[in-house]
């Protein structure tokens, strides 16, 4: 048995579709009409193949290539661990019946059983967070130390979840440092052409706007793939909070909710 979200992450891919779809329809027709009305209308000819090398290829950019499919990778790889957490929702870890009372005395049978399911698919963030739970409770038989045990351990693990991203946030400051550092290159071709005005102008003139295309360019893939790679960054950190989250939720509701208080005798 599962438990109840009130919003699911997926949901905001249907919006982005809606919102790319309605900025293109209004935008392409208005552009298309305003390059209709543009002196000569063939600055599409000017993007030879040569052209769209010099953007796409380059030391820098093949740098920014490795960096972003780096992170990628590390970025799938998380994603693929997300996906398999989840799964833990579905291996009935602790009782779900209504009216199904949790005493002191069934802490450490329920713990073994937690230990012994968990062991089949490896380790999970809910099975751990249970196990800690209910070592807990078997000692100290509080609910509100077991409340307290389950809000620290979400902690530890948001907390472990956003150092093990250290990697993937310097990739993602890494792209657009590279991409600045083919514009200072550029920039550089550039200004060392300065010298050379007494040659034939033309030629002077091709190759400063060569260098300073080389400037633009590495500027231009690095932010886009820096954007691409933040925001892949944001899905995933949300989906893994969501599950650390979840998995606090689905203790609160099954674990600490169910715990059966003794009542203190009086002296």
């Amino acid at each position: 048995m599962g438990i109840t979200q009130t919003q699911r992450p997926t949901r905001e891919w249907p919006l982005l579709v809606l919102a790319l779809a309605l900025v293109c329809a209004i935008c392409i027709p208005l552009w298309q009409w305003s390059a209709g009305h543009d002196v000569g209308g063939d600055q599409w000819a000017k993007w030879t193949p040569e052209r769209l090398g010099r953007l796409l290829l380059g030391p820098e950019q093949i740098a920014c290539y490795c960096c972003f499919t780096w992170a990628g990778f590390i970025l799938l790889s998380r994603y693929a661990e997300v996906y398999r957490q989840r799964r833990a929702f579905r291996l009935d870890l602790l009782p779900t019946d209504e009216g199904v009372r949790i005493l002191p005395e069934d802490a450490r049978p329920l713990q073994r059983r937690v230990d012994q399911i968990a062991a089949r698919g490896g380790p999970y963030i809910l099975a751990n967070m249970i196990r800690l739970a209910l070592g807990k409770y078997a000692v100290s038989r509080s609910s509100q130390d077991v409340s307290d045990a389950v809000r620290t351990q979400a902690e530890v693990d948001l907390g472990r979840l956003v150092t093990t991203m250290s990697t993937v946030h310097y990739l993602a400051w890494a792209i657009p440092a590279l991409g600045f550092l083919g514009t200072v290159r550029g920039l550089s071709g550039g200004l060392s052409m300065a010298g050379k005005v007494n040659e034939e102008m033309q030629s002077f003139i091709d190759q400063a706007t060569r260098h300073l295309t080389v400037a633009f360019d590495c500027t231009l893939i690095a932010l886009v793939l820096s954007l691409i790679l933040m925001f892949l960054v944001h899905s995933v950190q949300r989906d893994e909070e969501a599950v650390v989250i979840d998995c606090q939720q689905y203790c609160l509701e099954h674990l600490v909710n169910r715990l059966y208080e003794l009542e203190p005798v009086p002296e």
